[in-house]
C-alpha cells in the first residue's frame, strides 16, 4: 500500500500555508495537518534536523535522567520551559522504554518478537493515563507527545526478516520536534535489531511510519514554508 513520503507532507505544509489555511491556538496560528500517516524516509521536514544538538538528547535519554540540567551541554530552552519548579520532566523517552519504573518496554518488546516473531503485541508504551494530571504537577507543562511505538518483523526470505517500526504521537512540531524524535526512534531501531540478531535472528532495519494526531508548523517558522 503507498502511503504519503516525507516530501509529500513537506509540499502540503507549503500548499496549506500558500492557501492561507491556519488553525489558532493557544500558541498563535499553525498550519496542521491532522490525523498525518506517511514513510518517514527522511530525518526531516521542514528543516534540516541539528544533528550535534540531537545527539546529545539522545545521550541524556540513554541516562534515563528526569532532570533537565542533566541534558549534555546548554539547556534548551523548551526543555527549561516544559519543567517543573525542581526542573523535573515527564518526557525523558529514555526513562520511558528502559526503566523498569515503566516496566522495561524495551526488553518486553524484544522478548515478544523472540517468542513469536509474527507478534501484533510488539509495543513499547511511552505515556500513561495519569499523564492527563501528571504533564502539570508541580508547574510542569509536559504533556508527552508520543503514545507509544509498534515492531513488526516482516520475512523477506526464508528466516530473514525486516524491522518494520510504528510511531504513535499525539502532538509533533514538524520543525525540531520531529526530528529529534525521528532520531532517537532510529536509534531504537538500530538497538532492537543488534539485539534481536545477538539471540540469533536474521534481523535487518525496514522502515518508519509516523502516524500523528496533530503535524504542524508554529507560525515563528512560517518564512520556512515560502522558501
Amino acid at each position: 500500500m503507498n502511503i504519503p513520503t516525507t516530501e509529500d507532507i513537506r509540499n502540503e505544509f507549503k500548499r496549506l500555508y500558500k492557501d492561507g489555511i491556519f488553525r489558532k491556538g493557544s500558541y498563535g496560528k499553525t498550519v496542521e495537518i491532522q490525523n498525518a500517516h506517511f514513510l518517514a524516509d527522511e530525518d526531516w521536514i521542514i528543516r534540516k534536523p541539528n544533528y550535534e544538538y540531537a545527539n546529545r538528547e539522545i545521550e541524556w535519554y540513554k541516562s534515563q535522567s528526569l532532570f533537565v540540567k542533566d541534558i549534555p551541554g546548554e539547556v534548551p530552552k523548551i526543555w527549561q520551559m516544559c519543567a517543573n519548579r525542581d526542573g523535573k520532566i515527564n518526557s525523558n523517552y529514555g526513562w520511558c522504554l528502559f526503566s523498569n519504573e515503566n516496566c522495561n518496554q524495551f526488553d518486553y518488546c524484544v522478548k515478544r518478537l523472540l517468542d513469536d516473531h509474527y507478534t501484533r503485541e510488539a509495543c513499547m508504551i511511552y505515556t500513561r493515563p495519569s499523564m492527563q494530571i501528571d504533564c502539570n504537577a508541580n508547574g510542569m507543562h509536559d504533556f508527552m507527545c508520543t503514545y507509544s511505538t509498534q515492531v513488526f518483523l516482516n520475512e523477506v526470505d526464508n528466516n530473514k526478516y525486516k524491522l518494520d517500526y510504528t510511531v504513535f504521537q499525539r502532538s509533533c512540531d514538524s520543525v525540531f520536534g520531529y526530528n529529534n524524535d525521528n532520531l532517537w526512534h532510529r536509534h531504537v531501531m538500530s538497538k532492537m535489531v543488534n539485539e534481536l540478531n545477538r539471540y540469533g535472528l536474521s534481523v535487518i532495519l525496514g522502515d518508519m511510519t509516523y502516524n500523528c494526531g496533530s503535524l504542524h508548523v508554529y507560525e515563528r517558522h512560517f518564512n520556512l514554508l515560502s522558501e
